[in-house]
């Protein structure tokens, strides 16, 4: 009979607990409560702590616990309170490690024992002076360590050394580590990784039996040890305590406040082989956490039209990809959606992918997003780094940037739309370990490890909202001044019209995102000197009109030019150099002279030198990459040079003029700032040299425009040019690169903007204003998620004790007990807060 018995594999097994699940549910929270008579097993006496690492949790008094552990001493421990057992620590029973004496306690007659201390509760019990952190591979404890005082003792570390502590200093110690740890960590480092099957080798059955346990343990945390009914689809998984959901944290009111925001990504690494019995697999969660069920995520693909294409915009690797299959793969990884302004993974959302990132997967992924918990919420929002492409066939449009940026969008506030990529890093710590594992195992793994995530998220929500309320009142005052200094020059119809057509663009956004193109910044470019010049001939004032048959500009251009060169070459010039330079400076002497003849022709003595060498700016070219020696003066360099003699222009035309120069020079300097942002990997160095020319010629016009006595308004607009202001900007080539939402740009680059449209500083003033009271409503909404999840652990409370099961009642009480301090922990931390800057005049 045994040979044609059938072997069991871990699957069936799998199947044979399934039918006990609830039953050890059941029994595991009734280990919450302590036994009816709650006596220490040693001494009969009243028990108050229950060790949870001694075999069968007993309950021991407070004696009987110190004198217990003498030899366990990392043992982890709970306390009696009353209504359930809270963590505690075998410090508070006033356990002390002693090295010397074989362990034994050897101390001077009149020193006092713990029992002749007063009692107090915490850790204030212990005597801090002594009080090591010991790190275990049960954790990590915070023990008094007492070494032996003996004349002929030890060192303290060879001490600590010989009790199999590895100290991690030597003089004074205060960290050790237990040798039981260290080996730990050296197997774990030869097996390459932490996945079960590495780790512990040896135990065949591991796997299986965590997968148990952990579905036990979610079913616990999520309450369905104390319901009569099965979770249902995404009830193991938590979601945001920050996003507005009726019914458990606001009391619905249709409003812009109330919009649910989306981000959606994929994640290429978190892949999976195809499993080498499919038919096999026993599924404990499926649909319940995170990832989406599988049967109606598998008709959902057979009925969804899938449209092979390649991107239109920027090549976009996802789009690209999605097309190109992977036949060793059951997946090429996974796509969702999480919350955009908090980072949490929303339920039930999660998919995998067949072939690459394709709208039939993401769709899914949204709808399913879309359904959870937002009953009466009719405004949702979605980022997505493809989003261009994922609307293409239902929104014809033109320009990415201001139709589907968010700080356009009203009741979007300040959001990071890539802050998905930095939920991946928890995934992606288990996705090697889980590529291997049969399909429900891993959804569970990934489900684990997203409700980890959001726990953890769930717990910071203080920490966070506190920080995105001082990054809104900064934002606003500094926003402030902008909007100021708009509002004060903008004519008030100006005013007027932009408020009328941006309520016709954001009424009209959803239907017509072209609409949203009212929020282009409208550039007309300052006229130019040749423009200025050409303006004066058409007016008919001939005498003042330059006079050369070259343009002013021009000569002017070379001439700074040539001084450049000249000081880049400086001493180290060949002979070649030395030539080129005396071919220029005879072309450049040949244009002066003309444009002298001409002007005394036709200017008279109307002109004269407004300039003198040392004016010339050339501080600029320290910019440049070459050897600052390169740029050493010599006697002979400026002797009878053309570079150094200044045009003369008179002083009722000089002014023009120079404006003209000056928006030539900024104008230039833009475009090869930016030609020099898009080169920044390759060879820059021609670009570099142009933008030092024309910051060297803008300079040096603004100072001869300054000697001209210019007005209010041409002093605001011509500022000083700095050496900060020229470097490279990843914002100018592209304004939606992660981490400039905040940086702003040079004054140059918005020099030529014409009051035609909506200014952007108008827009930034009232983002942040929008972002405080988002904040402010989500700080709410927090207290009131914790207090309801608290009032939901209370009920379970209640009706545990009126059933008679004391395990049930303790661990509801537990729960409830975390989430108000949860709920009075950030109630005072926002009220604090919020007086805190109303005590320093901020509001």
């Amino acid at each position: 009979m045994a040979k044609h018995s059938k072997i069991q594999s871990q699957n069936d097994y799998l199947r044979q607990w399934l039918p006990r699940q609830e039953s050890y549910l059941h029994h595991l929270l009734d280990q919450e409560a302590p036994p009816e008579d709650r006596r220490c097993i040693i001494c009969q006496q009243d028990g108050v702590y229950k060790c949870q690492d001694c075999l069968g949790e007993p309950l021991y008094c407070t004696g009987c616990c110190r004198s217990q552990h003498c030899s366990n001493p990392f043992h982890w421990i709970s306390q009696w309170n009353g209504q359930f057992f809270e963590q505690s620590c075998l410090a508070h029973v006033g356990l002390i490690i002693h090295l010397g004496h074989d362990g034994k306690q050897y101390e001077p007659e009149d020193l006092l024992e713990p029992e002749d201390l007063p009692f107090v509760s915490g850790p204030e019990f212990q005597l801090k002076e002594n009080t090591m952190v010991i790190v275990d591979k049960s954790g990590i404890h915070r023990l008094e360590v007492r070494c032996c005082d003996c004349p002929n003792a030890m060192s303290p570390d060879i001490q600590m050394f010989r009790h199999r502590f590895f100290p991690a200093s030597f003089n004074r110690p205060k960290t050790v580590f237990t040798f039981r740890v260290l080996n730990d960590f050296l197997l774990d480092s030869l097996e390459c990784g932490t996945s079960a099957m590495n780790y512990y080798s040896k135990l065949q059955e591991l796997m299986r039996v965590a997968r148990q346990w952990r579905q036990l343990k979610t079913m616990k945390w999520h309450g369905f040890g104390h319901r009569s009914d099965n979770p249902s689809t995404g009830e193991l998984a938590l979601f945001c305590p920050a996003c507005p959901q009726p019914g458990i944290n606001v009391l619905f009111v249709p409003s812009w406040k109330y919009t649910r925001s989306f981000v959606m990504d994929g994640n290429f690494k978190a892949k999976h082989l195809h499993p080498i019995k499919p038919f096999d697999e026993v599924w404990l969660s499926d649909g319940l956490g995170f990832m989406v069920g599988k049967d109606r995520y598998k008709m959902h693909l057979a009925e969804a039209a899938d449209t092979v294409e390649k991107s239109s915009c920027n090549n976009h690797r996802a789009v690209n990809q999605a097309n190109a299959a992977q036949h060793k793969l059951e997946s090429t990884g996974i796509g969702g959606v999480a919350c955009a302004r908090h980072g949490c993974f929303v339920p039930h959302s999660m998919v995998d992918f067949q072939k690459g990132e394709r709208q039939m997967n993401m769709d899914y992924a949204l709808c399913e997003a879309s359904r959870h918990n937002m009953e009466g919420i009719t405004r949702a929002v979605t980022f997505y780094d493809i989003n261009c492409q994922y609307n293409k066939h239902f929104r014809v449009r033109d320009s990415c940037y201001v139709q589907y940026a968010s700080n356009f969008i009203e009741g979007i506030g300040r959001i990071d739309g890539e802050i998905m990529e930095t939920l991946w890093a928890w995934l992606n710590l288990i996705s090697p370990a889980a590529q291997g594992m049969s399909s429900p195992h891993r959804k569970e793994c990934l489900d684990y490890q997203m409700n980890d995530s959001n726990f953890c998220k769930m717990i910071r929500m203080k920490r966070t909202l506190c920080r995105k309320y001082k990054l809104a009142r900064n934002g606003i005052s500094e926003s402030g001044k902008a909007f100021d200094r708009l509002d004060e020059a903008a004519p008030s119809h100006l005013k007027t019209e932009w408020l009328a057509r941006e309520r016709i663009a954001q009424s009209s956004r959803l239907n017509d995102p072209s609409a949203m193109d009212e929020y282009e910044i409208n550039i007309k470019k300052a006229p130019s000197k040749k423009e200025i010049e050409l303006r004066l001939l058409e007016e008919g004032n001939a005498r003042n009109a330059a006079p050369s048959r070259r343009s002013v500009a021009t000569v002017d251009i070379n001439r700074i030019a040539l001084l450049i060169e000249v000081r880049r070459i400086g001493r180290r010039s060949t002979e070649t150099q030395r030539l080129d330079i005396a071919r220029q400076r005879d072309r450049l002497q040949g244009q002066i002279d003309g444009f002298a003849r001409s002007a005394l022709t036709h200017l008279g003595e109307g002109f004269d030198a407004d300039d003198e060498p040392e004016d010339l700016n050339v501080d600029i070219l320290d910019d440049l990459h070459d050897d600052p020696a390169d740029f050493t003066e010599t006697s002979h360099t400026w002797t009878n040079s053309p570079e150094l003699t200044v045009i003369p222009l008179p002083s009722n035309l000089g002014m023009s003029l120079h404006e003209g120069q000056a928006n030539d020079a900024l104008h230039n300097l833009r475009i090869y700032l930016c030609n020099k942002a898009i080169l920044f990997r390759t060879t820059v160095t021609s670009v570099q040299q142009a933008v030092s020319l024309h910051a060297s010629i803008y300079t040096k016009t603004r100072k001869q425009m300054m000697k001209l006595e210019p007005g209010q308004d041409q002093l605001q607009k011509y500022k000083p040019l700095l050496h900060e202001q020229l470097k490279i900007s990843t914002a100018v080539g592209d304004p939606n690169a992660r981490g400039q939402r905040n940086e702003s740009l040079a004054w140059f680059w918005s020099v030529e903007v014409d009051l035609g449209g909506p200014d952007q500083s108008w827009n930034e003033e009232y983002r942040w204003r929008e972002e405080m009271i988002l904040v402010k409503l989500e700080m709410d909404w927090t207290c009131k998620f914790f207090l309801w999840k608290a009032t939901q652990w209370g009920d379970h409370m209640q009706e545990s004790l009126e059933k008679r099961l004391p395990g049930h009642g303790c661990y509801a009480g537990r729960q409830s007990q975390m989430y108000s301090l949860l709920a009075q922990d950030a109630q005072a931390a926002f009220q604090d807060l919020q007086n805190v800057l109303i005590e320093a005049g901020d509001e």
